[in-house]
């Protein structure tokens, strides 16, 4: 009975693990489906935005996420883009396609309903490799991506892509 006694309080200093992969699967599921909408995305830092129209299937289980799309802009521009991520423990890498520069590396964490993740791309973009990318859930049929980036000549943060996406 003494060893039973002790081991609870170590049941309880395991059960926001378990309860936290348990809310990170729910949270990975939720975003399944298929999205359409439109937003802006930007070539590079100083340059104007582009209105584009996207589409998107997301695909998760409690431990990945796969999103694939595909945005036009203008007349002729057509984009595939898409995220493929991994969580392990609290944390989330995986890899970004859709930029000039060849797939990216990803890495974050998900705080409320965003994944917040480092970009690491293949070839300096806009004067480095690093960016970062906000997948957030907004309500239970919405899902934002936007990538931010640093504008060499002037230092500021500019946002490069915001696409608003709805579940259809």
């Amino acid at each position: 009975m003494p060893r039973l006694a002790a081991l609870i309080p170590l049941v309880f200093l395991l059960l926001p693990g378990i309860s936290k992969a348990a809310s990170e699967g729910d949270f990975l599921k939720g975003l399944q489906g298929a999205y359409s909408g439109q937003g802006t995305v930007r070539l590079r830092t100083n340059t104007g935005a582009i209105k584009v129209n996207c589409t998107f299937n997301a695909t998760s289980s409690a431990t990945s996420l796969a999103l694939n799309g595909r945005c036009r802009g203008l007349v002729l521009v057509s984009r595939s883009v898409g995220a493929d991520l991994m969580l392990s423990g609290s944390r989330y890498s995986g890899t970004y396609t859709g930029a000039r520069s060849g797939p990216a590396a990803l890495s974050g964490t998900r705080r409320g309903n965003a994944l917040r993740l480092a970009i690491r791309w293949a070839k300096p973009l806009n004067g480095d490799r690093d960016a970062s990318l906000v997948v957030e859930r907004v309500g239970q049929r919405g899902l934002t991506l936007t990538i931010t980036d640093r504008d060499p000549a002037s230092g500021k943060t500019v946002v490069t892509s915001n696409i608003v996406l709805q579940r259809k």
